[in-house]
């Protein structure tokens, strides 16, 4: 995620968009773009996992509960950036946005503050080598699509080590009736309901599609796809951040 917000940082400064990344990824090690505001100043995940005996994943939790913060650290940070757009480069632990309420906290308080907010959710290109890949990842996508309720872009990553890239387009937006016929084809007839309903599932929520991350023309359209979501223009007459 963090080459994500780096190439994404980079177009918006050739086009003139003023764009300001705070890291929230208390395990972070280096940055290629430039950072706004680290969580690492306020809470180091070293200085946590040693006081309190936890590991990697404890200390990362105990460091993102960020709700005793939010009207000091987080909203000082944001005031230095009040007329840029910002985004926030999260960890990638999917259990953040599923079942432990963390982010659905913040988003809540972003909107407090009037932020117009877009998840950005990025999947390894692997994840559509096949297709019990494919649904796995989508299943993530739609609980952290569900718990977060926003606007939502789900984004290919790592495309560069994809070998056969034509194998992909089936899967960016994909016909429930193919999703299904390769399912039953890569699994056992006794899986057929199953596979039936979750073909049935990801048709009925839509909003499960993909785009592919790159730079240059695939920067702007991506760009361009989250502005739509969050109709970026409008909602900044509005005086709305985002």
């Amino acid at each position: 995620q963090s080459t994500y917000c780096y190439h994404l940082q980079q177009h918006c400064n050739t086009i003139g968009r003023n764009l300001d990344v705070i890291n929230l990824e208390p395990a972070a090690e280096d940055f290629k773009y430039a950072v706004a505001a680290d969580i690492r100043e306020l809470v180091p995940l070293e200085d946590v996992m040693e006081e309190f005996n936890y590991g990697p994943n404890g200390g990362l939790i105990y460091c993102i509960y960020l709700e005793e913060n939010m009207d000091d650290w987080l909203a000082e940070k944001l005031e230095d950036y009040i007329d840029d757009d910002v985004v926030f480069d999260c960890p990638g632990q999917i259990e953040l946005y599923t079942h432990i309420p963390v982010f659905k906290s913040l988003v809540e308080q972003l909107k407090r503050w009037d932020f117009n907010l877009c998840a950005v959710y990025l999947l390894d290109s692997q994840f559509v080598s096949d297709v019990t890949k494919y649904i796995s990842g989508c299943l993530s996508s739609l609980s952290a699509m569900v718990q977060l309720e926003l606007p939502h872009v789900n984004v290919l990553t790592k495309m560069d080590l994809v070998a056969k890239k034509r194998d992909i387009e089936d899967y960016l937006d994909p016909d429930p009736v193919f999703l299904l016929s390769e399912m039953n084809a890569n699994t056992a007839p006794r899986y057929g309901k199953l596979n039936a309903a979750l073909a049935e599932l990801i048709d009925d929520y839509r909003m499960v599609n993909f785009v592919t991350s790159g730079r240059h023309k695939r920067s702007q359209y991506l760009l361009s796809t989250i502005d739509n979501a969050i109709q970026y223009g409008e909602n900044k007459d509005k005086g709305l951040r985002s």
